[in-house]
């Protein structure tokens, strides 16, 4: 049992050390070493828990997706009962990342860029926005959206074009722009009625 507590500490702090050098720097930009110096872990155990930079690339990415649909989800059920308040509401969960950690974009989408076509990283980024865009179309069926696969797109583009503007100009009001534009493509697709985080 000792043994087992050990090497999830281990594993969590291998984890944690390479979320932050990777959210900040990127895949590429990060070697192995530097994960094992952050870490404070022998190469060997790191190796015991990841044989690959691949591994654990991939999952860093498979505990950020759960991590960032559990904020997106939070933020939404904050805004209200009301699924289109909701559709809004969701934005601050960019802006209490932005808060948290800074202006450093998607990992997701940087993972895209810099991950290889069947690479282990590209199939769970391509996973993660499967998963966000089934939880933004049946959402929108919810709020009552007509055609709720396009309103889903369109607020997937909002959250995607906010984290990079974010990253680009530092500047946290992109955040309230988008969640602005997003109340108003939910009276678009719903109908003309005040929204409660839209203005």
């Amino acid at each position: 049992m000792a043994m087992k507590i050990r090497k999830t500490r281990s594993e969590e702090r291998i984890l944690a050390a390479a979320a932050e050098l990777f959210y900040a720097h990127g895949l590429r930009g990060v070697g192995i070493d530097q994960v094992i110096e952050a870490s404070g872990v022998a190469k060997s155990t790191l190796y015991a828990h990841f044989r690959t930079k691949e591994q654990l690339v991939g999952e860093y990415l498979r505990r950020t997706d759960d991590s960032w649909m559990a904020q997106l989800s939070d933020a939404a059920e904050r805004a209200g009962d009301d699924p289109r308040d909701r559709l809004v509401g969701l934005f601050d969960a960019l802006t209490g990342a932005f808060d948290r950690h800074g202006f450093f974009g998607c990992p997701f989408v940087s993972a895209a860029v810099e991950a290889e076509t069947g690479s282990e990283a590209r199939a769970v980024t391509e996973e993660h926005t499967r998963r966000r865009q089934a939880w933004l179309t049946e959402l929108s069926a919810r709020a009552g959206a007509a055609d709720a696969a396009a309103l889903a797109q369109h607020i997937g583009l909002l959250i995607d074009g906010a984290l990079a503007s974010g990253r680009l100009l530092q500047d946290r009001a992109v955040v309230d722009q988008a969640k602005a534009a997003a109340a108003l493509l939910v009276r678009a697709h719903t109908g003309d009625r005040a929204l409660a985080g839209g203005g």
